[in-house]
């Protein structure tokens, strides 16, 4: 009872809002400009296109869509492994393109050779999954800066995306604002 006391009289002494006055030392918040009022993105839509292309998910990080630049992150960390093992296997491959193989031996005790452990082919087929695994960091480099570019100009546009079952079977629903 006596902190309820202690609280009444605390908040009654309390000065009334009018007389408050607004902090003057206040930072104002970098995204707001203040003579028109409008928004302001945190990062502009060719500095995110070109942060992104550089370091993907970077630009989606700083406009706060954290999932997809976990995303974009995660596909170029596998892309970079991936071409280092496939350039490891093709390194390989070329290293022992010469090399043979016991394959039996005859009653006379005298082995049956296979000449080339990795035919032309094989070596040709590992190289291309290198090629390939670049193609995927490149492309990644590149969706992640196009959706930046995009993110950036459309930062302040608040979707929702819902599902709703009715009768009728299920309904899909989107809205915009804020």
């Amino acid at each position: 009872m006596n902190a309820f006391r202690t609280l009444f009289i605390l908040f009654a002494a309390a000065a009334p809002l009018a007389a408050q006055r607004p902090d003057s030392l206040r930072i104002p918040n970098a995204s707001v400009v203040a003579d028109t009022g409008t928004l302001k993105p945190p990062i502009t839509p060719r500095r995110a296109f070109f942060y992104s292309f550089l370091a993907p998910g970077y630009s989606q990080s700083r406009l706060g869509r954290h999932k997809a630049a976990a995303a974009f992150m995660l596909v170029e960390a596998i892309g970079i492994a991936m071409v280092r093992e496939s350039a490891a296997d093709a390194h390989e491959a070329r290293r022992f393109a010469g090399d043979s193989v016991v394959l039996s031996y005859d009653p006379s005790g005298r082995p049956t050779y296979q000449t080339a452990r990795f035919a032309d082919r094989e070596i040709r087929t590992r190289e291309a999954h290198v090629e390939d695994w670049a193609a995927l960091i490149v492309a990644n480099h590149l969706f992640a800066g196009a959706d930046a570019f995009v993110a950036a100009n459309l930062w302040d546009v608040h979707t929702k995306l819902g599902m709703q079952l009715t009768p009728k079977g299920r309904a899909f629903s989107v809205s915009f604002g804020r």
